[in-house]
């Protein structure tokens, strides 16, 4: 047995399987989106539903949605029947995930929903199934074989409802508007909510950790400046005090190679002019896109007069861990 290519194998049958339930999007999905849309808006709230495998799925869209500020819980639909249908309340949307359209769990709990005023979305693989029925809007993740070579482990349509959810949750995210400071709200504890929490002023080296000297000090002056506090940059200023460039060890270590006397130059004659510069109130993450799109390893920072303020290192942010 060839066992990558059976691997092949089965990834590329639940790609198929995704390239067809995208092909067979239609209206149905925007009709999805503007019922949550609308029900967060009136400050309900989404309940998934789903027994086993969809179960599982179903757990992982409700933490899609719980990251992206949209309220998600998970009902157990044998619990729902024992007292956790009160969770449930008017208002409320529901996405109902079962591929047949037939387990009998969902199926019992089916007609109670229908005691509250609730949106239900089925995310089924049968339109003609009891779950289809009772749903307002139908999500077709219907898939042609699963990817187990008896074609009975759910596995592409597993992924076809995984895939599903994923797509409602982030065309709702963009359709309310979310943004990353929303979701650095939900995720403080990250590298990624960090660098969104984070602002420049926070991380960057500033008073006398900032290495400055002024634009007609030699590079002896600059490098002494920058070994001092340890930085691989130095910002030089102009006799008002404002920014006139910056100069690098990189800068140094480039030229001293065809001149050795280097060091007692005017800094001014090396340093790069009308350098790359964020504001003190940026967020970090904004300072990490700079970086990499300049692809350059420190970055001036000025306040809102223009006036150089703290120096930020690449080095800086793995050493905070945003990174």
């Amino acid at each position: 047995m060839d066992y990558l290519a059976r691997a092949r194998d089965v990834i590329d049958i639940e790609i198929e399987g995704l390239r067809r339930m995208s092909a067979q999007l239609n209206d149905h999905f925007a009709e999805a989106v503007k019922i949550l849309q609308t029900t967060l808006e009136t400050r309900g709230k989404i309940v998934v539903i789903g027994v086993g495998k969809s179960g599982n799925v179903g757990q992982k869209i409700a933490a899609t949605l719980n990251s992206t500020g949209a309220t998600a819980v998970v009902l157990d639909s044998q619990n729902a029947l024992h007292g956790d249908l009160g969770l449930l309340s008017d208002g409320d949307a529901v996405i109902a995930l079962s591929y047949s359209g037939e387990t009998q769990e969902l199926v019992n709990l089916l007609p109670f929903l229908r005691r509250f005023e609730v949106k239900l979305i089925g995310l089924t693989g049968k339109a003609d199934s009891t779950l289809s029925r009772f749903s307002e809007v139908i999500l077709d993740t219907s898939v042609e074989r699963e990817a187990c070579p008896l074609n009975l482990a759910p596995t592409s349509s597993s992924t076809a409802m995984l895939a599903m959810g994923d797509a409602l949750a982030m065309v709702l995210l963009e359709a309310r508007g979310f943004t990353e400071q929303d979701f650095a709200r939900f995720h403080p504890g990250g590298s990624l909510g960090r660098a969104l929490l984070t602002r420049v002023s926070d991380i960057m080296r500033a008073d006398a950790l900032l290495p400055t000297v002024i634009e007609s000090a030699n590079v002896f002056a600059a490098l002494d400046a920058m070994n001092g506090v340890r930085a691989g940059a130095c910002l030089i200023l102009n006799s008002a005090g404002g920014l006139a460039g910056i100069f690098t060890h990189g800068d140094f270590a480039r030229s001293f190679r065809n001149d050795p006397l280097l060091g007692e130059k005017p800094v001014a004659q090396l340093m790069t002019r009308n350098p790359i510069t964020v504001q003190a109130s940026d967020l970090a993450v904004e300072v990490l896109r700079t970086i990499g799109q300049n692809r350059i390893d420190d970055i001036v920072v000025l306040n809102e007069a223009g006036v150089p303020v703290g120096l930020i290192d690449t080095q800086d942010f793995a050493r905070l861990k945003i990174v």
